[in-house]
């Protein structure tokens, strides 16, 4: 393998999810002797005003971010021109980096950013390298953003299709996906399934009795139904507010919410306006270093994608739960990726969106079933163990790289 070139708009030490994803692995490459440059922006999820060093070495890792505008998340305007100013911008820093015969891996954030490394890669003859987190525009017609109907989505789906044929392979997060990518028409053995992965030699279980955080946040003698991580447009909470009336009187199960996104700017008032202040409780995103208490916070976590997404997106933060060896509700459909490991694995409980009685009486099970609960937790983490360690995910994409790096023409 001769030099990997990560773009991807958020990269250390941005906690987003695929800032985590493309962080470790950038690490544990240019730990294991690759050369390794990452291109980024200078800004954080949370904080696009932020203005990290434009270069800098981290673990060996040669960072280069790039300027491009800081309007946020606050409007799809906004959004739309810090992708188009990002697009800009890492093209021509591929172009200034890039020599023949390096791999540039393109990840999908900002969304199509496959049909700048692309371009960018085939001017200076170097290998593609699609890691595919979501399947756009598909998302984005799916969650009903304007302007994605008719020829818009016509043109914008054949430059992607075009983008994931050429490349050398396109690696995603589970079998759903790759079933999507080939039914474009891409060819098979260009399409690799490697599954994201969690810390999980840091993340393990962790008593509650044990877990400093339970007693931190008043929740010693509670049963917590918990979410981590960024709570956003693809993921549904209907079906968890119109559950937790039915707890409005019962002080003993609490609601949590660690982290962040779109969908964490609404719920809080939506929950103030329904009178449930005192079965919800909202934490901010927390270090590194104490993901392996906060996610063993909750005695449940619960995970959600909306249905028609499926095949699209996977949520990683499945991964980091499993580490944690704690059991799972899955609001989605009972055929979906996320579903069919749980059931495969008897680590959790699937319920469909809208199915609130379902829900109801699945936390009262994982609530007063202690047995049952305990044996979901253990399945869990031995799932994790068996199939989806990130020692494991780290040997699959080098040996794919370096395949990528040894092969002619």
């Amino acid at each position: 393998m001769k030099r990997a070139i990560f773009l991807n708009r958020f990269f250390f030490p941005d906690h987003s999810a695929t800032s985590q994803m493309v962080s470790a692995l950038a690490f544990h490459l240019a730990e294991s002797g690759k050369e390794v440059y990452v291109i980024t922006s200078q800004q954080l999820y949370d904080n696009p005003q932020a203005r990290l060093p434009a270069l800098e070495v981290t673990r060996g890792v040669q960072i280069h971010r790039i300027a491009s505008t800081q309007f946020g998340r606050s409007s799809l305007v906004g959004r739309a021109l810090d992708y188009l100013s990002f697009y800009f911008s890492s093209w021509r820093s591929v172009l200034a980096l890039a020599t023949r015969g390096d791999i540039v891996i393109a990840m999908t954030d900002p969304p199509l950013l496959s049909l700048v490394a692309m371009r960018a890669a085939m001017q200076q003859g170097a290998y593609l390298v699609n890691w595919l987190q979501d399947v756009y525009p598909e998302v984005a017609i799916q969650l009903g953003v304007p302007f994605l109907k008719g020829p818009v989505r016509h043109v914008l789906s054949y430059l992607r299709d075009r983008s994931l044929r050429v490349a050398k392979a396109n690696v995603v997060v589970g079998q759903r996906m790759a079933e999507q990518i080939i039914s474009r028409g891409v060819s098979a053995d260009r399409v690799k399934v490697i599954h994201n992965w969690s810390d999980d030699e840091q993340i393990s279980p962790v008593a509650n009795t044990k877990n400093p955080l339970r007693e931190r946040w008043g929740l010693t003698d509670k049963f917590v139904v918990g979410y981590s991580g960024n709570l956003g447009r693809a993921h549904e909470f209907e079906t968890l507010l119109a559950a937790s009336e039915r707890f409005r009187h019962n002080p003993h199960i609490v609601f949590l919410f660690i982290g962040g996104g779109h969908q964490l700017e609404e719920l809080p008032r939506r929950v103030k306006q329904r009178g449930l202040d005192r079965t919800f409780q909202f934490i901010p995103y927390q270090d590194q270093a104490n993901l392996k208490y906060s996610l063993g916070v909750p005695d449940v976590h619960w995970i959600s994608l909306r249905p028609e997404l499926e095949g699209l997106i996977v949520p990683s933060k499945f991964y980091g739960i499993a580490a944690a060896g704690r059991p799972m509700i899955a609001i989605t459909a009972k055929d979906g990726e996320v579903a069919r490991l749980i059931e495969q694995h008897q680590c959790g409980l699937i319920v469909e969106p809208g199915d609130v009685e379902g829900l109801e009486k699945a936390i009262i099970l994982l609530a007063t079933d202690d047995h049952r609960r305990a044996a979901m937790a253990l399945g869990a983490r031995a799932m994790l163990d068996a199939h989806f360690t990130s020692r494991g995910a780290f040997e699959r994409w080098r040996h794919l790289l370096d395949s990528i790096g040894q092969a002619k023409g």
